[in-house]
């Protein structure tokens, strides 16, 4: 298994896997031909489908400016739903071509046998039970065994990776206004903040401060800005929300934040090596419901929660995310996704609630509800899987 700082890319939103991934492919596809003076990239599948809603082509045109950008709505039996052909060429002679494949959370993969540096492999590991048996013979934590296993170079990495997180909560907390789109769609992360009651009770208080920085977050990444994927930019929401609640407003240490962040990490490494973090790929259980799972496993670590516990709240956030659609309105990452960024934080919380009282009880590992997710998301109708052909998508109709 790769190391879990490829789980967490600092980005422009809104769609790791529709302006990250092919942001970083037209880059490489770029470096790799130097002498090209023109290129053309193709896009297939769900980039095809939700790549203008999502910024694709305004993405790739960072890198090649002057590219032909085409839209091929038509081709099917595509060896990943997110497929795109970048070709080069030099005085009309075509220099190279390769099909490249944004794999989900700004990862890429290029056809061929071509590896990246990130693809290298450093945990001999690859499901959680087996990371589970490890530690327990060595009378280890989780987040012991990632250090010891990622080295010390990933510390200073989870600290910029935080840095950013938190900066894109209080840039969403402090903008007001429309989103772009053509939704017209209100930030309203800034009211939900500043909404409170004069009798609001204390968990009220909580709920309402996590979807503040739920929303906001989410907010940032709709609006195309800087965000950090976690696993995907889609549900980048769901883990800072929980992570600045617990340091902001319930006081936990950076050190605490960033242990927090590893075992996280590690979450949502084992679900994208065993199954998919790709919303075209499986539907957004993929996305929110890894995101949640994620942030079940942070918020165990902070209270000091056993690996069995950890692996427990894991599982309930996956398991209640089974069958989840992505079917964003507009091909937009607006409706549903920024609300159920904020669900996906309160289910985090609840998840991690029941396995304080319910470990000794369950019968259905993490492992298990990870490879039932992917076996959902490959049943699930193809218009369920980001192409804006069914559900909510289908239904609401834009106003003009």
């Amino acid at each position: 298994m790769r190391s879990i700082k490829t789980v967490y890319k600092i980005g422009q939103g809104p769609s790791s896997s529709h302006t990250v991934g092919p942001f970083r492919a037209a880059k490489w596809f770029k470096e790799q031909h130097p002498g090209a003076d023109a290129f053309e990239v193709t896009l297939f599948g769900s980039l095809a489908f939700t790549g203008e809603g999502h910024g694709t082509e305004k993405a790739i045109r960072r890198i090649l400016p002057d590219a032909a950008v085409r839209f091929d709505l038509e081709t099917q039996d595509l060896p990943h739903p997110n497929t795109m052909l970048f070709r080069a060429f030099r005085g009309g002679e075509l220099l190279g071509e390769r099909r490249i494949f944004s794999i989900g959370g700004g990862s890429i993969r290029w056809e061929g046998g071509i590896h990246h540096e990130e693809d290298r492999e450093i945990y001999p590991q690859k499901t959680f039970g087996e990371m589970l048996y490890y530690c327990l013979q060595e009378g280890i934590s989780l987040k012991e065994f990632i250090y010891r296993t990622e080295g010390p170079s990933l510390t200073p990495y989870l600290s910029t990776v935080w840095a950013a997180m938190k900066e894109a909560v209080e840039r969403g907390l402090a903008t007001e206004g429309e989103l772009p789109g053509g939704l017209h769609n209100l930030r309203v992360a800034k009211e939900i903040y500043h909404s409170r009651s004069y009798n609001e009770s204390s968990e009220v208080t909580m709920n309402r401060q996590i979807a503040a920085y739920a929303y906001a977050v989410s907010e940032e990444n709709a609006a195309e800005g800087v965000v950090v994927t976690a696993p995907t930019c889609g549900s980048c929401g769901v883990l800072p929300a929980l992570l600045y609640y617990m340091q902001f407003n319930k006081g936990f240490p950076e050190n605490e934040i960033l242990d927090a962040l590893a075992v996280a990490g590690l979450i949502g490494n084992v679900i994208r090596t065993n199954a998919s973090i790709s919303g075209a790929e499986c539907g957004c259980q993929a996305e929110i419901g890894s995101a949640s799972s994620m942030a079940a496993a942070a918020l165990a670590t902070l209270y000091g929660l056993s690996a069995k516990h950890t692996e427990y709240a894991a599982e309930i956030a996956m398991e209640h995310s089974l069958g989840l659609t992505c079917d964003p309105v507009g091909g937009l990452v607006q409706i549903p996704c920024i609300e159920r960024n904020t669900v996906g934080a309160m289910r985090a919380v609840d998840a991690v609630n029941l396995s304080r009282f319910l470990t000794g009880t369950r019968k259905i590992s993490f492992d298990d509800v990870v490879a039932t997710m992917y076996r959902t998301g490959k049943d699930m109708n193809e218009k369920y899987r980001e192409t804006s052909h069914g559900g909510l998508a289908e239904i609401y109709r834009t106003p003009v």
